[in-house]
């Protein structure tokens, strides 16, 4: 059984710019660490995928910006941000795993 994650600290107001930069650089670490755990999973999909032209799922991707613009708001984020990033993002990752594909494919 999975244990829900746990909800986030509420963004507290800083004292000064160093400060604001500290929590900036904190998140990004936080970001680049979900980013590479992401890519495992991308990495494992490109396992199941039965072509290289089946990794970019266009339904799919439309599904995942449609549920983050709404979680995005919930959020209180402008949802064209989460949008934005959600698109080059997942652009990226096609890439990797098209990559990927071919590497774990190269064999077959």
């Amino acid at each position: 059984m999975t244990t829900p994650p746990e909800k986030p600290t509420p963004p507290v107001p800083c004292r000064n710019l160093d400060e604001v930069r500290a929590n900036i650089d904190r998140l990004d670490g936080e970001i680049l660490r979900l980013m590479a755990e992401r890519s495992f999973y991308v990495s494992e999909a490109a396992r199941f995928k039965p072509s290289r032209e089946g990794v970019a799922d266009r339904a799919r991707i439309e599904d995942i910006i449609t549920r983050m613009r709404a979680k995005a708001e919930q959020a209180g984020l402008v949802p064209g941000i989460a949008e934005a990033a959600f698109r080059r993002m997942i652009d990226g990752f096609i890439e990797f795993e098209k990559d990927e594909f071919d590497r774990i494919h190269e064999k077959d």
